[in-house]
């Protein structure tokens, strides 16, 4: 099968939605597939051989935060061009309510069409206001698929229809079969994600610092991501701020290592998240996950057996539940059995095969691939907002 996939958002900067489709894009060639990923990207030389450049992204503020997206004249036509040349048996779109590649490939393409929605915002303002623009294009999916029950219902609420339910995916193996490091155990507490971006609740988890060293004071809080360190630990005592190590941006094999070593991973995040792809790689590497209750992350972590749940945005809790899990080796053993077995339903083994059941059934309904709609030129400038001179 010829699949064509549609990335949102700008491949040079990770984010949850990019790691998803580049691990399904990997999972469908290892199975014989031909595979064809169109992203925003800068940087073309560091690409995979399937990915192809739609041009640089910008910076555009999008579902809590700030998603470099790209969307305009110029990547609509580089949009043509590639579902043209790509002659797909099936096109799959990812985020396809967001300003970027998407929706221009679901404006203009027609035919047998997948879409991913990754967002979960119950009170978008913005979608719903967006809804009589988007409705031409979702009107063309044929197949829809939410990678949670809050994505979905977000989905349903402003947009209406509906999505089955298929979560992002894993290679569980890959972090299971990590090696331990280490520089980062004995008495350590992990966090992975961008510094500076507030909803991640890095200053959440820096606010219960003080009460876990009060505790124990051998603690190390390791914190792997992009951002300003020194603002990040600027409010911290400075007896306080030596107990906290920036890694810096890591490699995917650095993060596995990291989350095979720590005593403790926390997700302290505020908000904004449909999923939790963090949570899963955590329990693949047999980690014990402590992380704010948010409904995603207690959809993830199996209600809280499969890792344990505090208050949202609640420092105290947060320090409390950290201690007394620091302090129960044996309940620590117990969260990362519950992970390891919990999280074998995130595998590509599993996610893979059925978003594959839905490219199928969406086929076999529609038989014609996807092609570009020849009278979609002079509606381009039209639906971007633009007039002819």
């Amino acid at each position: 099968m010829k699949i064509g996939i549609v990335c949102p958002y700008d491949w040079d900067v990770p984010g949850g939605v990019q790691f998803h489709i580049r691990d399904l894009a990997e999972h469908l060639i290892g199975l014989g597939h031909k595979v064809s990923v169109l992203t925003p990207a800068e940087d073309e030389s560091g690409l995979p051989p399937y990915v192809v450049s739609a041009g640089r992204a910008v910076a555009v503020p999008y579902n809590g935060s700030v998603a470099r997206l790209s969307f305009g004249i110029l990547s609509a036509t580089r949009v043509r061009r590639w579902l043209r040349d790509g002659e797909f048996d099936i096109l799959h779109v990812h985020e396809p309510t967001a300003p970027s590649l998407s929706i221009l490939a679901a404006w203009v393409a027609t035919g047998p069409m997948v879409a991913t929605f990754h967002t979960s915002n119950p009170r978008s303002r913005v979608m719903i206001a967006a809804s009589p623009i988007l409705q031409p294009a979702l009107e063309k999916i044929s197949g829809r698929i939410a990678v949670s029950e809050y994505a979905r219902r977000t989905l349903v609420e402003h947009l209406g229809g509906d999505a089955v339910v298929i979560p992002n995916g894993v290679d569980v193996s890959f972090f299971a079969e990590a090696e331990r490091d280490e520089r980062w155990t004995g008495s350590t507490i992990g966090f992975v994600g961008r510094i500076n971006e507030p909803r991640k609740g890095l200053p959440t988890l820096l606010a219960a610092l003080p009460a876990i060293l009060a505790a124990r004071p051998d603690v190390r809080l390791l914190v792997a991501g992009k951002g300003d360190e020194a603002e990040a630990i600027a409010s911290l005592a400075p007896e306080f701020r030596e107990r906290v190590e920036f890694l810096g941006m890591v490699s995917d094999e650095e993060k596995a290592r990291l989350l095979r070593s720590v005593d403790l991973y926390v997700a302290p995040n505020t908000g904004g998240e449909s999923f939790g792809i963090i949570l899963v790689e955590a329990m693949s590497a047999s980690a014990a996950v402590l992380a704010s209750d948010l409904d995603a992350f207690a959809q993830v972590l199996d209600g809280g057996r499969a890792g344990e749940l505090f208050a949202v945005e609640d420092a105290a809790a947060l320090a409390a539940a950290a201690v007394r899990l620091l302090n129960d080796p044996a309940r620590l053993a117990e969260l990362r059995l519950a992970a390891a077995e919990h999280v074998k339903r995130f595998d590509w083994a599993t996610v893979g095969a059925d978003i594959l059941a839905v490219y199928e059934t969406v086929t076999d309904g529609m038989g014609s691939a996807p092609k570009v709609r020849e009278d979609e030129r002079s509606g381009w400038r039209e639906r971007l907002g633009l007039t002819r001179d």
